[in-house]
């Protein structure tokens, strides 16, 4: 996969020359090209910003130069998606990195100073946003949806499972895991995790994942596909939790087969 970024500071990628992104661009799986607009500035002091007509506060970055830039971009053997980095854009997710992945290229357009001429949102595929909050310049958050991107591909993460089983992955958050030792100053891993019963470490770590995103992030419930073998499991769940009066709503929420139904 190539990734191509636009910047003013392509000096501020040195994380994407480390640990698994470094291995993952040394094995042929990922090419991150970084292209400094600046080079494309048609001023004599190579200026890439000015002042907004109608007046305000900050500087715009002109569009002269990522129009260059971009049109001087090698076209892709495949799928080409630029992205603009944006606080007006939608929040990055788990399934938009997935969905990334599968492309030949990304283009990420990093702003800086107040914003964009409203006419390089024209080069855009899509605007996105890392959350409800601004940054300096889009670089950092390009550098999050780079890494969040690159571990989906195959290859990169050497047992594609680990990415499979993160959070969000299904809209779940991850079960809880531990290593060794058994017992850490009284600390103990749960028995079913040492007794080598497969189909009852797959069970509990289904549960404790719809648990724990129940208790942490019950905003993601909507988005889950639940499996058949769920609905008692979170019967389950409800009885443990009697005293979080939002167990119940949710639960009566996920209409579960006729079958499986409990009154409370």
């Amino acid at each position: 996969m190539q990734i191509t970024v636009l910047t003013l500071f392509p000096e501020m990628f040195a994380p994407v020359q480390e640990s698994i992104l470094k291995r993952a661009q040394e094995a042929g799986l990922l090419q991150i090209r970084l292209v400094n607009f600046r080079d494309y500035a048609i001023s004599k002091h190579k200026n890439v910003d000015d002042v907004p007509y109608g007046g305000g506060a900050g500087m715009l970055l002109k569009p002269e130069p990522i129009f260059a830039a971009i049109r001087d971009l090698p076209q892709p053997p495949g799928k080409r998606k630029i992205i603009l980095m944006s606080p007006q854009g939608h929040v990055f997710r788990q399934e938009k990195a997935k969905c990334w992945s599968d492309l030949e290229e990304l283009v990420f357009i990093c702003g800086h100073y107040e914003g964009f001429d409203e006419r390089i949102r024209e080069l855009a595929d899509e605007e996105v946003s890392l959350g409800d909050y601004v940054l300096t310049g889009g670089e950092l958050a390009a550098m999050v949806m780079i890494d969040a991107v690159a571990r989906l591909i195959p290859g990169v993460l050497g047992e594609d499972a680990s990415a499979e089983e993160d959070s969000h992955t299904d809209s779940l958050l991850e079960y809880p895991q531990y290593t060794r030792p058994a017992d850490f100053e009284g600390r103990l891993v749960p028995e079913v995790l040492l007794s080598g019963h497969h189909a009852m470490i797959k069970r509990w770590r289904r549960k404790e994942s719809l648990r724990r995103t129940f208790l942490r992030r019950p905003d993601l419930i909507k988005a889950v596909t639940f499996e058949t073998d769920d609905y008692p499991l979170l019967e389950e769940l409800v009885l443990e939790h009697v005293e979080i009066a939002p167990w119940k709503t949710l639960w009566e929420h996920l209409c579960p087969p006729p079958k499986r139904r409990r009154r409370f």
